[in-house]
């Protein structure tokens, strides 16, 4: 009888249990820091990736096999106290590409603005209404930035409401004393990139987000010309974006991601097509021009 009670049980709280949105691998590395208790950056690593893993960031249930595969790591650059330091994180999430082993890169930035306390066995606490650390605020802003890029590359402006949270979490922040949150900390911040995105002028930029995965990398196992195509036609629409603000910084974020990838894309291309891609290509990604140049000589 006990038995049959622990089953219906499990079988009830499971219907109301969310499987949390990430499997994201978290490494704290201190290369700068000699001669200090280093446990703590191995206690502090652990405590993330179980904050990140282990958050329900979203209302929908995500099986195990649907989580988004991320990667957190953290360089302690300085010490500045025994529950005080000063780092830069590399954060980066790629999404399986349908019908392949493949999986693309959707997000991949370094910011170097991370000033934070710990001590040490604390636990990470977020509460969507307050702002009460630096590590967590920053953490769960990318968290939300990764799950709109995410949700963008499925459906078109899908990744709203997580764009939304984001920029709740920088009007939070504007009391703070931490960089990385202010309009006038630098053009290219936390406060920019969650301005960028959800101004009018990038709606091309995330109607690419959408155009190039769903409609272009998840139909190219099958039907590669057809894929390709409808990639060149989504970065088409940049130009937009690009002639309007040159110095986009989520224009940047972007193609940090894609750059690499779009090279391989084109690399199988018919001539025409590779033409009209670099002449895109080198004209909205200018920092990536050479890259785009060794096209020409494939």
């Amino acid at each position: 009888m006990l038995r049959v009670i622990v089953v219906l049980f499990l079988l009830i709280t499971g219907f109301q249990i969310k499987a949390q949105e990430f499997q994201c691998a978290v490494q704290v590395v201190s290369p700068s820091i000699q001669g200090s208790n280093k446990k703590v950056f191995e206690t502090l690593q652990t405590a993330i990736r179980e904050f990140m893993n282990n958050q329900n960031w979203t209302n929908d249930v995500f099986k195990p096999e649907e989580r988004i595969d991320c990667n957190i790591m953290i360089n302690v650059a300085e010490m500045i106290s025994v529950d005080e330091f000063r780092a830069s994180i590399q954060i980066q999430a790629r999404r399986p590409v349908y019908n392949s082993s493949y999986y693309t890169v959707i997000f991949n930035h370094q910011d170097q603005d991370l000033h934070f306390k710990y001590v040490e066995f604390e636990p990470l606490v977020f509460n969507p209404n307050s702002f009460d650390s630096n590590l967590v605020g920053v953490l769960a802003y990318y968290a939300y930035i990764i799950l709109g890029m995410d949700y963008d590359s499925f459906s078109s402006n899908g990744g709203t409401d997580y764009f939304r949270q984001a920029e709740q979490i920088v009007n939070q922040a504007q009391g703070s004393s931490f960089a990385g949150w202010k309009s006038f900390d630098s053009q290219r911040n936390r406060y920019w990139l969650t301005e960028n995105i959800l101004n009018e002028y990038h709606r091309p930029l995330r109607k690419t987000m959408y155009t190039y995965h769903r409609k272009g990398l998840d139909i190219m196992n099958e039907k590669p010309e057809e894929g390709r195509a409808e990639i060149l036609k989504s970065l088409e629409d940049l130009r937009k974006v690009y002639r309007q603000r040159p110095g986009s910084f989520f224009m940047q974020v972007f193609f940090t991601a894609k750059s690499d990838e779009l090279v391989k894309i084109f690399e199988e291309s018919f001539s025409m097509e590779k033409n009209n891609a670099i002449q895109v290509l080198q004209e909205v990604d200018p920092a990536n021009s050479k890259k785009y140049d060794k096209l020409s000589s494939n």
